[in-house]
């Protein structure tokens, strides 16, 4: 079996993932990632400028200790309400302040 050495790992938006996906369609996806586009096309209607604003708009607020990868679920999800906002950090050992959770909610289009 064939061994494969992580390089790097890079946090990835459905948006982008939806135009990864499309680039490589005509060389042939797997069965996965077939139903992955399939999925994608259906449910992921953003741009990728769109979304990369979006994601400077999150960086600019300066939140400390928001990664990228806190950010790309931000995005992916667009939460409408703080108590939404705070269920995508349940999981995560990350505390976010309610004035740093309203600034988040200001900037994500409506």
């Amino acid at each position: 079996m064939t061994e494969f050495e992580l390089i790097d790992e890079t946090p990835v938006s459905l948006v982008e993932l939806k135009e990864i996906l499309k680039a490589v369609k005509d060389t042939g996806l797997s069965y996965r990632a077939e139903k992955t586009h399939a999925y994608l096309e259906l449910f992921v209607s953003d741009s990728v400028k769109e979304s990369k604003e979006l994601s400077e708009k999150i960086i600019n607020l300066n939140i400390p200790r928001l990664k990228d990868r806190h950010i790309i679920k931000i995005i992916d999800i667009m939460p409408k309400d703080i108590d939404s906002l705070r269920l995508l950090f349940s999981a995560e050992t990350l505390t976010i302040k309610d004035d740093d959770l309203k600034k988040i909610l200001d900037v994500i289009p409506q």
